[in-house]
């Protein structure tokens, strides 16, 4: 589809110069002889872009400049005049004018002022439209008056710089209150850095939180900035910040309380401006009593202390998160979004979720892609799903389902301790493989092919 440009220009011979200019390069030319005229012309037609002369009879250029970026902020203006001031000039940009041409008007300057214009725009456009998807893919979904709780106090930390210490079991969706804080804080302009310290080696995280110079260790080839000083003025989320060294926990104090940091090899310090949020999955005060994590950095992190609970005990938002995942991934993968059977839903709601939102994500987005119906039925469901809802609703009752899972061999009693073993000890480290496997005294590769002969995953066995 052509661009759509309007000229308005009370010289007859300006319009008709630049339609020629415009069309012959492929654009689609309006014209309007007086301001009126114009602003009737752009809440009609929606042009993509205005040329507006500067001195008109009646309402001048400036004028009508000032009510086209009222009706329309994103709309580009180019200004043409023919007794151009710089006063006019700064004036005009000062309004929100693109570019400002003198004329006569030469075709080469123009095109390239159109073709500027056009790309921001379109840039402008391609932003909106990534951060509308950004914000759907990070958004809190669910009614219940559990999650209501913690976005009510979501919605009192935000405005403030306090520092948030968000707890809960993995897959909860606390890295999507950490981004909500930020959308809703003064700083929402500003960057939302995020660090796994748990996924990061204990060699480098120092590196990594507070970057290096060049040549400050083995393979430190070039100068590295810091994920602090990258979110100055904005937010950093630490995840997992229960997996911290105690040395690295020291320094984090220091930004903390001092509001500096000092690149690794650099005596310098340098000033950040830094709202944390922080996240794990561990109890921190039972690290405290192990003396794993720091007592002080804890009180400094925990100004404001927010739980995000448990899928299994928001059962009432899984129709709505569901609703929500089939919709997003049926956009992503260009599919129609397929609908649940009641007796499929009453399963889902049933289960108990160990992986919690994530482990529902992933599987919501599986069925759309796998179940081949257009409604996703009850034998549609994963087998872990079926067999664990009709589990849990056996507990409930007190009974114990006839011919449950229990292990009816020896070996598969002894595989059935050893993962369960293996699970305990992992969710004691946090999924810490390095840290499980030099705890249960097995070499890593080892802990590995465990993990792959049971099917051990943190999504489902978080």
């Amino acid at each position: 589809m052509k661009p759509r440009i309007l000229v308005i220009d009370d010289e007859a011979a300006i319009r008709d110069s630049l339609r020629m200019i415009l069309e012959y390069d492929g654009y689609e030319c309006l014209g309007a002889a007086n301001s009126q005229e114009g602003l009737a012309v752009v809440e009609r037609e929606s042009p993509d872009l205005v040329f507006l002369d500067i001195k008109m009879p009646g309402m001048d250029g400036l004028e009508v400049l000032g009510r086209l970026k009222a009706m329309d902020e994103a709309l580009p203006v180019i200004m043409i005049s023919g007794h151009a001031t710089v006063s006019t000039a700064v004036e005009a940009t000062k309004l929100g004018a693109f570019d400002f041409i003198e004329k006569p008007l030469a075709s080469e300057r123009v095109l390239v002022s159109i073709r500027n214009a056009l790309d921001q725009a379109r840039l402008r456009d391609e932003n909106r439209t990534l951060k509308r998807t950004v914000e759907v893919r990070h958004q809190m979904v669910g009614e219940s008056p559990i999650l209501r709780r913690v976005m009510e106090a979501v919605a009192r930390a935000a405005p403030t710089t306090a520092t948030v210490l968000l707890q809960g079991e993995s897959g909860v969706g606390k890295e999507l209150v950490a981004r909500t804080i930020h959308r809703n804080s003064l700083r929402s302009r500003e960057r939302f850095v995020q660090v796994n310290c748990a996924a990061i080696p204990d060699e480098l995280i120092e590196s990594e939180l507070f970057g290096h110079e060049k040549g400050s260790f083995t393979g430190a080839t070039e100068k590295q900035l810091g994920k602090f000083e990258q979110a100055d003025r904005g937010t950093i989320f630490l995840d997992e910040v229960g997996d911290m060294t105690l040395k690295t926990q020291a320094k984090v104090l220091r930004v903390l309380q001092e509001g500096e940091v000092e690149r690794l090899g650099s005596s310098r310090t340098i000033k950040v401006d830094v709202r944390v949020i922080a996240a794990t999955n561990k109890d921190l005060e039972e690290e405290i009593r192990q003396n794993h994590f720091r007592e002080d950095l804890f009180y400094r992190l925990a100004v404001i202390p927010i739980v995000v609970p448990p899928l299994r005990d928001r059962p009432d938002d899984i129709p709505l998160l569901v609703r929500h995942f089939m919709d997003l991934f049926s956009r992503e993968n260009n599919v129609r979004p397929k609908k649940l059977t009641a007796a499929a839903m009453e399963l889902l709601k049933a289960y108990r979720w160990r992986g919690n939102v994530r482990e529902l994500r992933n599987t919501v987005e599986r069925l759309l892609i796998m179940a081949p119906g257009e409604a996703i039925d009850v034998a549609d469901l994963p087998e872990t799903v079926r067999s664990g809802s009709a589990r849990a609703t056996v507990e409930e009752a007190g009974g114990e389902e006839e011919g449950s899972d229990r292990p009816g061999t020896l070996r598969e009693f002894k595989e059935s301790a050893e993962r369960r073993f293996l699970v305990e000890k992992l969710r004691e480290t946090g999924w810490n493989i390095s840290r499980t496997a030099e705890l249960i005294g097995t070499p890593r590769s080892n802990l590995y092919k465990k993990l792959e002969h049971y099917n051990i995953k943190q999504e489902i066995d978080g």
